[in-house]
């Protein structure tokens, strides 16, 4: 299998860097329609539309939303059931996930000015949100935990989680990872629902949490209706090495992100060119030992890339040109390239430190920006669940100090009534 080789010193080699890149989540105008009707029929039918898509594309057989519930009780026995290493491997997880992010939480702040006047910013968190839950080809309880332990560290009250059980089939894992109130619904549905509530599935403030297409255009079209984490992309790493890593080390990261789903993407830097052959061989002799080798097989043959770059310089313009969800710096000195690097999710430094890691239990947030968007957004936090609002309390002096400086540009604005509610306050 001989996946695309690249080499920055070709003439063409940005366009092909742009072909390469290319995707568009929500473009597909089929796509589009099918989930403009998703969601207003459960706007405008609630439960009706919601249990009837279900059936539908779930190949589920019910007939209420109290099918679709499940309860504490079915929440404890799922963390109950599990066996003693795969209970201590998830609370390990979830109490490394809680403490980094507990360093996020802002706090409110006040400060007080020569004449009195106070300003400062007052941190809510938002009063529910709700957490999608990917399911169908991989089911992901680490996602569970990197979506609503930060909620939880910002103090949101109810946190309501749906997930998709294709055929009915219940992941406890899942379960276990859960919170307080869980739905088995997926796709445009479940986001449509916790949009605009239904006279079970609560209306929350914000849906977090990454899906397949459907769950990104849906989550697009209700965006202002309610808030959203972002667009999610198929998942993407970008692997830089100097030539001195295990390349069957190397082989494995890209396949990490590789057997997500065809759409991944893995891409591999290197200003060695023997060492993309070494990876080149370690990915033939390792793919036919892959459970899922056939998605590994079409993601890296249409997605990915051995790319060979000039130096360092050049390898770090190419990372910040590609923006990475994931970045590997598999060199000697890791902490080296940080200041040039400007554009990633999340940054992993050194040998040893697989991609991997984080997405279990590092600590770090494995929920990310894809496609580029790590040029304008961040991994998701404490700060996502956090409303800030502005405080201003003004005295009599300030009030007039700065009525004189808010009625000059007012008036520059033709806003008399702006200008003379400030001017009310000025003193004689």
């Amino acid at each position: 299998m001989n996946i695309r080789r690249l080499a920055s010193s070709q003439p063409d080699f940005a366009e092909q860097m742009d072909q390469l890149l290319a995707w568009e989540a929500v473009s597909d105008a089929s796509v589009q329609g099918a989930v403009t009707e998703i969601v207003d029929r459960v706007r405008t039918e609630g439960d009706e539309a919601v249990i009837e898509f279900t059936n539908r594309f779930d190949r589920m057989s019910v007939d209420s939303m109290a099918a679709l519930e499940l309860n504490q009780q079915q929440l404890q026995e799922a963390l109950d059931g599990l066996d003693d290493n795969t209970r201590s491997a998830l609370l390990a997880a979830a109490e490394r996930v809680r403490m980094y992010h507990d360093r996020q939480k802002q706090d409110s702040w006040q400060y007080e000015e020569a004449d009195g006047t106070v300003l400062g910013q007052k941190v809510t968190p938002m009063d529910r949100v709700g957490i999608y839950v990917p399911g169908g080809k991989a089911a992901y309880p680490s996602s569970v935990l990197m979506n609503a332990i930060p909620a939880h560290v910002a103090g949101v009250e109810e946190i309501i989680m749906v997930v998709p059980t294709p055929d009915g089939e219940l992941n406890q894992l899942v379960l276990a990872a859960g919170v307080s109130r869980v739905f088995t619904i997926g796709g445009a549905q479940a986001v449509a629902a916790l949009a605009y509530g239904t006279a079970t599935v609560p209306k929350v403030d914000k849906i977090v949490g990454p899906g397949n297409i459907y769950v990104a255009t849906a989550k697009r079209m209700v965006f202002g209706a309610v808030g959203i984490d972002m667009i999610a992309g198929p998942s993407e790493i970008l692997v830089v090495c100097d030539g001195q890593t295990d390349p069957d080390w190397i082989t494995m990261d890209l396949f990490s992100q590789a057997e997500h789903d065809e759409d991944a993407q893995s891409i591999l830097v290197s200003t060695d060119a023997d060492f993309l052959d070494q990876v080149q061989a370690s990915i033939e002799r390792l793919l036919p030992t892959m459970e899922r080798q056939e998605i590994i097989q079409t993601s890296l043959l249409e997605r990915g890339a051995l790319i060979l770059a000039q130096d360092q310089q050049d390898a770090t313009a190419i990372i910040n040109r590609i923006a990475p969800e994931h970045l590997e710096l598999s060199v000697a000195e890791p902490q080296a390239w940080l200041p040039e690097i400007r554009h990633a999710g999340a940054i992993f430094m050194g040998r040893y430190t697989a991609e991997a890691l984080g997405d279990y239990c590092a600590g770090p947030n494995h929920v990310l920006p894809t496609s580029g968007t790590a040029r304008f957004s961040s991994p998701l936090g404490v700060y996502d669940f956090q409303k800030r609002s502005s405080l201003i309390m003004c005295s009599a002096d300030g009030a007039s100090e700065l009525g004189k400086v808010a009625s000059v540009l007012a008036r520059g604005e033709f806003l008399t009534a702006h200008a003379r509610s400030a001017e009310y306050r000025i003193k004689n």
